[in-house]
């Protein structure tokens, strides 16, 4: 699928998703900062992604990890610095949220600090949430 506000498109189109780019954009941030480059290129492998682009270059990322059916985590929704502030991010959720592939399914993630921005998609905090640590780190 593809969608387009301005000159932005997001797209699930894996073709037009650049390993590279997603990996630049992912050192960026406290969560992705240690994940080597080719564990970037698996997890984009075995997850629904989503590109944001600008003039074919990618600015942005988010991904679902999903059975298609029952369950999606939502993960590494990230817009590069400039573009940041301009509602891109709002609208990569949207888009994930409304796609017909993912509409049945419940939809959880991990967050530090955001807890406010994902509240807006319906996502609240629950006390039933277990994890591991992240192995590594």
């Amino acid at each position: 699928m593809q969608w387009t506000q301005g000159d932005f498109i997001l797209t699930d189109d894996r073709s037009r998703l650049n390993v590279d780019r997603t990996f630049v954009l992912l050192q960026g941030t406290y969560w992705g900062v240690r994940r080597p480059r080719e564990v970037v290129a698996q997890m984009v492998e075995h997850s629904l992604c989503f590109a944001l682009l600008k003039a074919e270059q990618q600015v942005g990322f988010v991904r679902a990890v999903t059975d298609f059916t029952v369950f999606t985590w939502i993960a590494d929704l990230v817009v590069e610095a400039p573009y940041r502030g301009l509602g891109l991010g709002t609208w990569m959720m949207h888009c994930l949220a409304s796609h017909p592939a993912l509409l049945s399914t419940q939809k959880v993630l991990q967050t530090r600090d955001a807890h406010e921005f994902y509240e807006k998609f319906g996502l609240a905090s629950h006390p039933a949430l277990m994890s591991t640590p992240v192995p590594g780190l």
